[in-house]
């Protein structure tokens, strides 16, 4: 019987010096429970060809791939979800939105409304490194990247920690907020006490 599969992004700001190797516990945890997962790499800012587009294009490489390997590994393609966590998720959802085979899409902790990212100045401007400059600057690359932007038809599970100091648990909810009005398929759950 083949395996439903899980796709996970780990996160990290997109930079270089954080690598999917935490991640691991969270694929294992899913593999115990009969889920086939994929803890995906890619360039990240501080590697050669880091950055936007070159990281999304890794993930949906890796994607693809595992579409071609499916039945020799016995994934299952009709029952496919993908997974970020932080930085991940902008990826996850941006994934889900350029592929229309996902069943679901989970974001954990996400950044994933770019624009309130910048204005905030998370991480040290992380969002101008991994996208190249500015709103002003390079707007097509917030238009192509930012998951508030896109429009996602696979469901979407926004799993947020009340007490994350790393990542405002209002990119979340502004982004739930946002996605409903235009009527896609998304919820918000927020975990008491649960940080970054």
């Amino acid at each position: 019987v083949p395996y439903p599969l899980a796709i996970c992004i780990h996160g990290g700001y997109w930079r270089a010096r954080y690598d999917l190797e935490y991640l691991g516990h969270l694929c294992a945890a899913l593999t115990a429970t009969g889920l086939a997962t994929a803890n995906v790499e890619y360039r990240r800012v501080g590697n050669p060809g880091g950055g936007w587009p070159a990281t999304f294009s890794d993930i949906r490489s890796a994607y693809q791939l595992l579409m071609q390997k499916a039945k020799q590994y016995h994934f299952d393609a009709q029952h496919l979800i993908v997974l970020g966590h932080s930085a991940g998720a902008q990826l996850a959802l941006c994934l889900a939105a350029h592929e229309v085979g996902l069943t679901g899409t989970i974001s954990l902790a996400g950044v994933i409304d770019l624009q309130l990212a910048y204005e905030l100045h998370l991480s040290n401007n992380a969002v101008v490194e991994f996208l190249g400059g500015t709103p002003t600057e390079v707007a097509d690359h917030y238009r192509e990247a930012d998951p508030m932007k896109l429009a996602i038809r696979a469901p979407q599970c926004i799993i947020q920690g009340v007490g994350d100091d790393i990542v405002p648990p209002s990119l979340s909810k502004d982004y739930v907020s946002a996605k409903s009005n235009a009527k896609e398929n998304v919820q918000l759950r927020m975990i008491p006490g649960a940080g970054h």
